[in-house]
């Protein structure tokens, strides 16, 4: 008797075990339905989100979930291999070599695949059109794919870059209004309704960005003030990557980042070729010895005081690239976001009357034409030595959303420093 109990124990057993293994095969194929279906349907449901506050949920719930699967549903290129890959027995097979940039790096994988690193710690994974993240991924790195759309753009710094890749058109959105831009092809781009406003980095139109399908966030370390926009964005499944190009140590790892945009553009070898011939226009000016002349940048505040640049900000290293020497020497040296400082006017007059060359900064007080118009601001400048010789000049206002034009700046400045009479300048205009 205890014989036959065991038998059919055991037969009973067998049966379990096959029918949950029909079970689980049922199991797999349904949720493949499934999201096959949502792959067609759920752009559509982004799409329809601008409706409400709960349609907007929905809308936002989706696209994490998307975000999440990183498009499972959609690709008709994925093979098996794909599908199994194990990020842990991934590994880099080669790494861009960055000549000047520190604050980003791109690791190049297998199949296409690139990691990003912005800083210390923001990554993310670039992926080509339609393959799924690799298994055992973790959380804090950010799914892309390439070509990234629907860019939100509200770092004004990389706009030049986006220019010379001819790549606004992925470009939809911009945090600065038209009439904040001094490039003209912005500009014209708002003006002409491809590229729309979506509020400023503090106050972000979610609806609109939402509706939009966004794809990427570039912020500017502004957005590091506002640390919750970040997450509310996130939240809502759109990647953020914090643009770091104004915390590069050398004025040059600016212009860099171009090649970073390459690589999400999927315009590298443009981005190559713009930054190599920027270089090559540039390496007989950083060949030459320094002029030993001496310059100021600064401008005067609404208060009567001085506001120069520190010692280790970007300008005063650009003077030095052009073969000059930064004054007022004291004026710091800390490297931060806040890279300017205001002096009053008597220690201003102590540090710079015996400057070479005065540069006067037009983007916050506006450009300047005559040195009637400097001696207007305090009568003091007219016993400087740069103003009794005339060699005074002034800043355009784009120059510092052209940041691809930094070359020319350092161009500009040595010619100014050669005393080069026969130069054409780019940014720099003498005062009269």
């Amino acid at each position: 008797m205890d014989k036959n109990r065991i038998h059919l124990f055991r037969r009973r057993r067998e049966t379990d075990k096959r029918y949950r293994r029909y079970v689980r095969c049922l199991t797999v194929i349904l949720l493949s339905v499934v999201m096959l279906c949502a792959g067609c349907t759920g752009k559509d449901a982004v799409g329809s989100s601008a409706g409400g506050s709960g349609e907007q949920t929905a809308a936002a719930d989706s696209r994490q979930n998307e975000a999440g699967s990183s498009t499972e549903a959609a690709p008709k290129t994925e093979t098996a291999a794909t599908a199994s890959r194990s990020w842990n027995n991934m590994s880099p097979v080669s790494s861009m070599d960055l000549l000047y940039a520190d604050q980003f790096s791109v690791d190049y994988y297998e199949n296409d695949i690139s990691l990003i690193t912005i800083g210390d710690t923001d990554q993310f994974l670039l992926l080509p059109e339609g393959m799924s993240a690799p298994v055992g991924l973790p959380d804090s790195i950010k799914i892309l794919q390439k070509p990234v759309k629907n860019i939100y753009l509200v770092a004004t710094s990389a706009m030049d870059d986006f220019i010379h890749l001819d790549a606004m058109d992925l470009i939809a959105l911009s945090g600065t209004k038209d009439t904040g831009w001094y490039l003209p092809e912005a500009r014209t781009a708002m003006e002409e309704g491809k590229i729309a406003y979506a509020g400023k980095y503090s106050a972000p139109d979610y609806e609109k960005i939402l509706s939009s399908d966004c794809g990427l966030a570039v912020e500017s370390t502004m957005i590091y003030h506002t640390p919750e926009v970040k997450e509310q964005l996130e939240r809502l499944g759109i990647p953020v990557l914090v643009e770091r190009s104004s915390y590069e140590g050398h004025p040059l790892g600016r212009m860099e980042w171009i090649r970073l945009y390459g690589v999400l553009t999927g315009k590298e070898a443009e981005a190559e070729q713009v930054f190599r011939e920027n270089m090559d226009a540039l390496s007989d000016v950083l060949d030459m010895e320094p002029s030993g002349k001496t310059a100021a940048f600064f401008y005067v505040t609404n208060s009567g005081s001085v506001n120069v640049r520190k010692n280790g900000d970007y300008i005063a290293k650009m003077i030095a690239l052009a073969g000059g020497t930064y004054i007022p020497g004291n004026a710091g040296s800390d490297e931060n976001a806040l890279s300017t400082m205001n002096m009053d006017f008597e220690s201003f007059y102590a540090a710079a009357k015996d400057a070479d060359v005065l540069i006067y900064n037009s983007t916050i007080d506006g450009e300047l034409t005559a040195i009637d118009e400097l001696c207007a601001k305090n009568q003091l400048f007219a016993d400087f030595k740069a103003v009794k010789e005339g060699n005074v000049w002034c800043t355009g206002k784009n120059m510092f959303q052209e940041t691809m034009g930094l070359g020319d700046m350092i161009r500009d400045m040595n010619a100014v420093f050669a005393d080069d009479t026969e130069y054409s300048f780019t940014y720099l205009h003498q005062l009269k």
